[in-house]
């Protein structure tokens, strides 16, 4: 009977510690169209942004907009899941980081939202073709809504 017992609690102990070790990440499985590099020239720069996956819970990313030798724009994303939910963290120097909870995820488009933060309050991107995305900012500012686009094609 101890035996039985022994080996009954042995089994239940390795199930446990398998299903720890298989854990999956469902909802940032959905985004890794996002990794690789992506750029967009435009008249005010270069705008390039690399994603790159830190675990399997969590990618990072680099957004820059360089002028010549000069650069205009940084700032860095960590998208992190947490359980079964999906977080966009905005990081730039000398300011509190911002978070942002995915609020819809398909196979071609992921949202971000804090409708606490003023601009923006939601983020967008959407894969167009397997070398273009489109990201998207979306919010108001003061009474009149904002949005900005920034086209970007796969960086090779």
């Amino acid at each position: 009977m101890k035996k039985l017992i022994f080996i009954a609690s042995l089994l239940t102990f390795l199930n446990c510690n398998f299903k720890k070790e298989n854990k999956h990440f469902l909802l940032i499985e959905q985004a890794t169209w996002l990794l690789g590099n992506w750029t967009h020239t435009s008249q005010e720069g270069v705008f390039t942004e690399r994603w790159e996956k830190l675990s399997d819970s969590t990618f990072v990313a680099e957004s820059l907009l360089l002028k010549e030798k000069d650069t205009l724009f940084h700032e860095n994303v960590l998208l992190e899941q947490r359980n079964d939910s999906l977080f966009y963290i905005v990081s730039i120097k000398n300011e509190e980081p911002t978070s942002f909870y995915a609020t819809t995820i398909k196979a071609n488009q992921i949202d971000f939202s804090n409708p606490k933060h003023d601009f923006p309050n939601l983020i967008r991107y959407q894969l167009i073709k397997k070398d273009s995305i489109l990201a998207s900012i979306h919010g108001k500012i003061k009474t009149k809504i904002q949005s900005q686009e920034f086209p970007m094609r796969r960086k090779k």
